[in-house]
């Protein structure tokens, strides 16, 4: 697996930063960020996605809350750079 950094927090401190890179090979996105609160997270159970689909979250997942000026760094289809420096 190789990873391309794709962007951090703008004016970032030195740790702790929600950070964004991409999977070479599958193109999936590796996100550091911040755990959304109970609040958030009951929000989502309540909203739920998809009819019949569970609202619990697995052991094995997360909820996180990605700050909107972070989508910046999201790859689109036609980026052909893959991202921005970030820095």
């Amino acid at each position: 697996m190789a990873l391309q950094f794709l962007g951090i927090w703008p004016n970032t401190p030195d740790d702790g930063s929600p950070t964004i890179w991409r999977e070479d090979t599958t193109g999936d996105l590796i996100i550091q960020s911040w755990k959304a609160d109970e609040a958030t997270v009951r929000q989502v159970q309540e909203v739920g996605s998809v009819p019949g689909h569970s609202t619990d979250i697995p052991a094995h997942e997360t909820v996180i809350r990605l700050p909107a000026n972070m989508l910046q760094f999201i790859p689109r289809p036609e980026d052909d750079n893959g991202g921005h420096s970030g820095t």
